[in-house]
C-alpha cells in the first residue's frame, strides 16, 4: 500500500505515544508515522480477511 502520502493530525493518549516511542527506540519502526501506518495496514488486512469469511 505504497504511494503518495498525505499528512494528517491525530491525537493519542500519552500511554500510546510512550509505547510508540519505545518501539522506535528499539528500532522496530523508523518513526511514529511508520508505526501507525504499519498498524493500520495490519488492521485493514484483518478486516479484509473477516469480510471474506
Amino acid at each position: 500500500m505504497k504511494g503518495k502520502k498525505e499528512r494528517i493530525t491525530v491525537t493519542l493518549d500519552k500511554e500510546i505515544i510512550n509505547f510508540l516511542n519505545a518501539l522506535i527506540k528499539d528500532r522496530r519502526y523508523r518513526n511514529r508515522s511508520h508505526a501507525v501506518e504499519y498498524a493500520i495496514e495490519q488492521l485493514m488486512k484483518k478486516e479484509s480477511e473477516k469480510k471474506n469469511e
